[in-house]
Formats: C-alpha cells, structure tokens, sequence
C-alpha cells in the first residue's frame, strides 16, 4: 500500500466530490446565517439527522430577492466545494428559493414586516395633501403610457396646475435606485405632490417599488408622495409608505386634482344664491326705508310724548325729595323717645339684677353642702338626710360635714323645751 499525504488526499477527495457533485439541488432549514460585510453570505442547512455548511458569494448573494433567515425551509442549487487546507467541504450555492413559495412573496412580506415595525406605515406621520396643488411632479418613464394618461387627465380636470415630469427607469436592473434617486430630486422642486408610478405589468415587472431604497426615498421625501402603480389588484410597498395610494396612475390625478366643471358648477350655485340673498336685503331694506318715512310722520306726536315723559320724570324727582325730607323730620323726633327708652330699660335691669343676686344668696345659704363646709355636720339615715327627731335610741345612722363621714349610734334621746323663753 502507497503512502499518501494529508494535502494529497484531500486533493483527490476535492476532485472526486467537485466532479461528481457540479450541479445538485438541495431541500433543508436554515439553522444559522451570517451577512458578511463582503457581500458574502455565510450560512448552514439541516434536516432531522445532519447539518451543512453552506456559502453564497457576492455576486449571487446580490441577486438573491429575500432575505435568509433562520428556521426558513428553502431549496438551494448549487455545486459541492472542498477547502483543502482544512478538509471540509460545503455546498456553494448559486441561488436559494423558498420552499413551496416564490423568493418575491416572501421577500415583500419580509420587508413588509420589517418596515411597519419601523414605522413606515404609521397613520400620524401621512402628510395631508392639499386641496388645489399649483405644482405637482410626476416621476415616471417619460416614453410610458402612464405618463400620457396623467397629463390628459390633469389637463381636463386642473389645467392651472403646473406639472414637472421627472423620468426614470420603472422596471428591470437598476430601477429601485432610479426610482429612490427621482423622488429624492422631486422633493428639492417646491412641487405641492409628488406622484410616482406606472402602469400595469407582473409583478417582477413592478418589483423595483417593493424595494427598500424606493421606500426609504418615500419616506424621508419632505413633500407629500402618492403611489400609482399597477393597477386595483396590485399592493406594493411603495403604496404602504406612501402619504396616499392610487390604484392606477389616472385615478391619482382623478384623486388628487380638484374638477374644474365641477368647482364652475359649485360657483354658479353659490353666486345664484348671493344674487338671491342680494335681492332678499334689498326687498327688506326697502321696507326698513318704507317704516321709516312713517316714523318721521308721527314724529311730532312722539315729541310731545316725550315732554309728558320728561315732566313725569321731574314731578318724581320732587316727590322723592319731599319724602325724603319728611323723613328726616321724623328721625329727629324719635331720637330722643329712643334714648329714654333705652334708660328705663337700663333702670328695671338693674333692678332686675339686683333681686337675683339676693335670692342667689340665699339659696346659697338654704344649701346643706354649704352648711357643711361651714362645720357643720348632716345626719342621714340609710343614705336619706333626716332631722334627730326620727332617729330612736339603738338605731344606727351617719354623720357627714365636709371632710368626713361618721357611723354612729343613738344611746339616749332627750327631747328639748323649745319654747322661747
């Protein structure tokens, strides 16, 4: 047996996989992805038993219309390659498709999701549009259908508007950033709206307004942006980031432009109704002139009934005075009836005054307690105060003055001559 080296092997097995391995087409789930700087993308694929490491080179990677993402089940094309300093081998793929699906459905969605997160789509940053546009640009393929569509509808509808057609690509390699670059350029005209748009085609057809550069430039665009692509069926992600979606570009200046027959028919009824409001004021005034001229003849009856009102007024005045003299007089007469009044009150409250403190006194004198703090002492009997003469010899009783309480007992009763002598 020949002996072989490491580097000879692994050439001959590079040889032996490359050759036998040139075109192949791969199903699994991406397990992990990694987006190098290079442009190159670096990424792995399973299925229940295995794994592979996997590598898309830049000029590939470029062409991809999604974006890799784990747990994604996709089919790979591709060939087989070795790297012989190591000895590993990995599948080089040339393109990568969703499984079961088309790479453009799931690119929009992806990008769809990702930029509603962002707040691309968000309702409160839509700048309103205004009413009667002075100028508009429109950013189209200048050799396009949509184009002559937009200007034969502007012209019958709103011809005072000035419009400034800004051309690009619409289709094809290239065509997003054409796009993003023309509404980047319409945003520095001073237009009032920009429209940006074409006309029907399949889908890779309007692909380039589902592109993130052109979403970007709707988005940072400082003057309001309408998209017009396709037609009713088609929803792009232009038409999500847009400040107002038309579902062709004939119905945006349909949507956006006032009718001018419409606005001369609003102002034949509008000057029909001042020519009636005109003729109502002057019937009115003329009847205000005709009551008028009837005043000024009963204006001398009016002026003597304005003397009768002014001598009505005088005579008041005098009667209040009168009153208000008569008044007077009788405040000076009661003044002095007040002020005796008030001293005979005076004298019988003092009086008054006098019998309470009296009788005061002598209740004060009429109460036991007091007569106890004077010395002397209460006899009661089973809690009830008592005179001596209830009380029989042997029977016990209680003696209280004003520090302190005594039981005691009757030994001898003796009654008193109580006549005065």
């Amino acid at each position: 047996m020949n002996l072989i080296t490491v580097s000879a092997l692994n050439e001959k097995i590079k040889s032996l996989l490359e050759a036998t391995f040139m075109h192949i087409r791969l199903e699994g789930e991406i397990a992990s992805v990694t987006y190098h700087s290079s442009g190159h993308i670096y990424f792995s694929v399973k299925d229940d038993r295995s794994t592979l490491r996997c590598v898309m080179w830049r000029s590939n990677a470029a062409r991809l219309k999604f974006r890799l993402e784990k747990g994604a089940h996709v089919v790979i094309d591709g060939s087989v390659g070795v790297y012989t300093p190591r000895g590993e081998y990995q599948m080089i793929a040339v393109s990568v498709e969703p499984y079961g699906r088309g790479a453009l459905a799931v690119a929009f969605e992806q990008l769809k999701k990702r930029l509603e997160a962002q707040g691309y789509f968000a309702a409160e940053r839509k700048k309103p549009l205004p009413r009667y546009p002075r100028r508009i640009a429109l950013v189209t393929a200048v050799g396009g259908a949509a184009l002559q569509d937009m200007l034969k509808i502007a012209r019958r509808r709103w011809p005072l508007t000035e419009l400034i057609v800004v051309d690009t690509l619409v289709q094809g390699e290239g065509a997003a950033e054409s796009i993003a670059r023309a509404i980047a350029y319409a945003d520095t005209l001073g237009a009032d709206i920009i429209v940006t748009g074409r006309g029907g085609g399949s889908a890779e057809d309007l692909w380039a307004f589902n592109e993130e550069a052109v979403a970007e430039a709707i988005f940072q665009a400082q003057t309001p942006v309408v998209s017009a692509v396709g037609h009713e069926v088609d929803t792009l992600i232009s038409d999500f980031v847009a400040d107002l979606r038309a579902p062709t570009p004939s119905a945006a200046m349909e949507m956006i432009l006032p009718d001018q027959n419409e606005l001369l028919r609003t102002l034949d009824e509008r000057a029909d109704r001042l020519r009636r409001r005109m003729r109502e004021l002057l019937r009115s005034s003329e009847e205000r002139l005709r009551r008028e001229e009837e005043a000024l003849k009963r204006a001398s009856i009016l002026s003597r009934l304005q003397s009768a009102l002014e001598e009505f007024a005088r005579l008041r005045r005098d009667y209040r005075e009168v009153i208000r003299y008569r008044l007077s007089q009788f405040e000076g007469e009661l003044l002095p009836l007040q002020r005796r009044c008030d001293e005979t009150i005076r004298r019988q409250l003092a009086r008054q005054e006098g019998r309470v403190k009296i009788l005061e006194e002598q209740l004060r004198l009429q109460n036991p307690r007091q007569r106890t703090r004077e010395g002397w002492a209460e006899v009661s009997l089973d809690g009830r105060r008592v005179p001596l003469e209830h009380l029989d010899p042997e029977m016990e009783f209680q003696l209280t003055d004003a520090q302190s309480r005594l039981r005691a007992r009757v030994l001898h009763k003796e009654p008193l001559d109580t006549k005065v002598r």
